[in-house]
């Protein structure tokens, strides 16, 4: 009969563990009560593994009433109990069970400290340490030290943990694995990175925990060449071992030496994990190492880890940093799973790789499936509008943030900060700025950037010093703003002492940008022989951009020597770039010297190369009107052209002279006005006149910079109109308001 019961009581246990597992309550709890029915005396050690089930699966009300049935309670009933409590962070019912207990050890006090750690209460625990200590020490044990060492790890607390490690030594509890590696876990994660060392020196004997403890916190602290030779003295060297190296690396920008380490982790035949997979994949996209990436991926499909959301998602991001979006969509396609770091993956990839729109509708299907983004997704595609200059899309989910609280996380606005200022709203830029509660230097520098693109050096100059002035560091993409607001204001001596202070003061290694704003800087200023010095004191060449900036310039001063000379280095560096041929006729036009100007136009159709035709657009009603240079495809063509004539007889009426050096060819004067008259942004701009209510800006983007013509005619258009006329091109913004421009003519 007993064995009977016993037989039976063991079979409840397993069917009871299996419940557990699957997280199933309900039957847990049917189960239950077919015992109670069918056992008039269940045995004490079932009833304290439902006590325990009930326990890990939240059910605590259940749990004290199988604990109430049992008419004399064991210690490890009492236990029981007191974890449950313990665990789900219930400590004045766990005060009350440790209090009526009729004995205690070392488990019930670590109950007790357990719980209080669970709430984070520090005090409660050290007191229950202390009261615990105040018994004798026979109670204490490695779980004590490992409970108190991670509290305070996770609370900085330095006076405890170093109280704690006195006591692992007074108690002699250091050559325990379980207390040594929190111990060097816990200075790690203090920076305290001495003690760490020194604590694992101290251990008696070493294991690969111990190892793996320290060679991680080596690694959140820089300290790779001590953590490389730690890896390189251990005997034995698990899974672990291998990806805390490879993640290590990765963490520090060290992408080439994750891919080596994880080629030789594949000749160890050792088990990878997702962290393994995930960090090498995070190496490959940060190099673009495209080729190892796809050897990667090929690995991974040998795994068990093909349909981890984890791993697929880490490819997806690898795949979109390596410019290769289709197997990126495709590894995307495939997933069976995804969460919100699975979407936010694609919808940034689409966003890096100039897929805004694509972005957009991402977070759309996002939301269809249920899945609720966090505030790294939603400054994603905030980001992603503020590149499609869509403001109307992007003020609502500028709205969309205040109402959910993502407005609340400053990755989101510091998107809308850089979106307004993208799209040209800066005064909304700044207004977003002044209320947020809590900036960094990406705010600042958003701020700096949006100032600058709109030419208003004064003003981001001043801003940059009122960074200076808080502390904050300024980095590499805040100089560019900075230098380049300074070149479009002709801040010429101004942008050079900034220049000098990045680099002597800030310490910060000038990159292409910085040296194209200051070619850009002399430049403008017509200071074209100080520009051709400064290049050739470069310690490299400049890009396309900056030869094609100071060949610009040479353009509107007339200089054809410095002119000739980019014109050759940027036709050396880029055969295929038609602005050097565009750029030089530009300059030969404007002399008059339309033999050279043919002669470069037949180079050009030797080798097959087209100039880019420019074209405008402008969004209404959602839907996006592009317009070329004489378009007469528009469904409102002859509208658009009608207005166009009536602006012109305005505009002349106030002064209005066109520019024929804005035409490149040599022909009649009546031509050339009638080719100036249908430039694509005037299109545009007629379009808007017609459609866009009175009192809402016309907001055009352009594919190229604007001419001087066309510079000069929005002015005067916006003066008889007495509309505001904002016009993005390919280097700044324009906004046009009673007859002025924002960039004061100097763009």
């Amino acid at each position: 009969m007993s064995l009977s019961h016993s037989t039976s009581s063991n079979h409840y246990c397993a069917l009871l563990k299996l419940f557990c597992q699957n997280r199933n309550i309900t039957n847990a709890k049917k189960l239950h009560c077919h015992i109670i029915k069918s056992i008039p005396n269940p045995e004490t050690f079932l009833l304290n593994n439902f006590i325990s089930s009930y326990g890990n699966l939240g059910s605590i009300t259940y749990a004290r009433r199988v604990f109430d049935q049992i008419p004399h309670p064991t210690l490890y009933s009492w236990n029981t109990i007191l974890s449950a409590y313990s665990k789900l962070g219930r400590f004045h019912e766990m005060e009350y069970m440790f209090d009526a207990m009729p004995t205690r050890d070392g488990v019930s006090w670590n109950s007790l400290i357990s719980g209080y750690a669970a709430c984070g209460s520090i005090y409660r625990s050290v007191k229950a340490y202390n009261l615990m200590l105040s018994e004798g020490s026979f109670n204490l044990n490695r779980v004590t030290f490992s409970t108190l060492l991670i509290l305070a790890s996770k609370h900085g607390c330095v006076q405890l943990g170093r109280q704690i490690h006195g006591h692992v030594v007074k108690f002699g509890f250091m050559s325990y694995v379980f207390v040594g590696s929190p111990l060097v876990d816990m200075y790690s994660k203090m920076g305290m990175i001495s003690c760490a060392r020194q604590a694992f020196d101290e251990l008696p004997e070493k294991n690969v925990v111990m190892y793996n403890t320290l060679i991680t916190g080596l690694m959140r602290c820089g300290r790779l060449e001590d953590s490389k030779r730690l890896f390189l003295d251990m005997r034995e060297r698990d899974s672990i071992s291998w990806t805390s190296m490879i993640t290590g690396f990765t963490q520090n920008g060290l992408d080439r030496d994750a891919i080596d380490f994880f080629r030789e982790m594949t000749l160890e035949n050792l088990q990878m994990d997702q962290y393994t997979f995930g960090s090498v994949l995070t190496a490959c996209g940060g190099v673009m190492a495209l080729q190892e990436g796809k050897q990667v991926h090929a690995y991974i499909i040998r795994t068990d880890y093909k349909d981890n959301i984890f791993v697929s998602s880490a490819l997806v991001d690898m795949y979109c940093k390596c410019k290769k979006i289709k197997s990126a969509e495709t590894v995307f396609k495939k997933m069976t799973c995804k969460n919100v770091v699975s979407w936010t993956a694609m919808l940034v990839g689409y966003g890096q790789n100039g897929h805004s729109e694509e972005a957009v509708k991402t977070f759309s299907d996002m939301q269809k499936y249920g899945i609720e983004p966090d505030d790294f997704t939603f400054g994603s595609v905030i980001s992603s509008c503020a590149n499609l200059a869509s403001i109307e899309e992007g003020a609502q989910f500028h709205a969309r943030a205040l109402i959910s609280g993502l407005i609340s996380f400053i990755t989101v606005s510091n998107a809308l900060v850089t979106l307004y200022g993208k799209c040209g709203s800066i005064e909304d830029s700044h207004r977003l700025f002044s209320e947020m509660r809590f900036k960094d230097e990406v705010t600042w520098t958003a701020l700096v950037s949006g100032y600058a693109k709109f030419g208003k050096a004064n003003e981001t100059i001043r801003l940059f010093e009122s960074m200076l002035a808080y502390g904050l560091k300024p980095d590499k993409v805040t100089f560019i703003g900075v230098l380049s607001a300074c070149s479009r204001a002709g801040l010429v001596e101004k942008g050079n002492q900034i220049f000098e202070s990045m680099i002597m003061e800030h310490r910060i290694v000038p990159i292409q940008d910085h040296y194209t704003c200051m070619i850009d800087l002399f430049s403008r200023a017509g200071r074209l022989e100080e520009a051709r010095n400064f290049i050739n004191k470069m310690p490299f060449r400049p890009d396309a951009i900056g030869w094609s900036t100071l060949l610009s310039s040479c353009r509107f001063y007339g200089n054809m020597d410095i002119g000739k000379w980019a014109a050759e280095f940027l036709m050396e560096l880029d055969p295929h770039n038609t602005a050097s041929y565009v750029l030089l006729s530009s300059v030969y036009a404007a002399k008059g010297k339309w033999e050279e100007v043919a002669g470069l136009r037949k180079d050009m159709r030797d080798k097959g190369l087209r100039k880019e035709p420019g074209c405008s657009w402008i969004k209404y009603n959602k839907q996006v009107h592009v317009f070329s240079a004489d378009d007469k495809s528009h469904p409102f063509s002859d509208q658009i052209y009608s207005e166009l004539e009536k602006l012109n007889y305005k505009m002349i009426k106030e002064g209005y002279v066109p520019d024929m050096n804005s035409v490149l060819h040599d022909v009649e004067d009546s031509e050339k006005i009638k080719m100036l008259n249908h430039h694509s942004e005037k299109l545009a701009i007629a379009f808007g006149l017609l459609f866009i209510p009175p009192g809402l800006p016309i907001r055009i983007v352009k594919n190229l910079r604007v001419c001087g013509d066309c510079h000069n005619a929005t002015k005067y258009i916006s003066k008889v109109t007495q509309r505001e006329i904002l016009v993005r091109d390919t280097a700044r913004f324009h906004l046009f308001k009673d007859g002025m421009c924002s960039c004061g003519d100097f763009w």
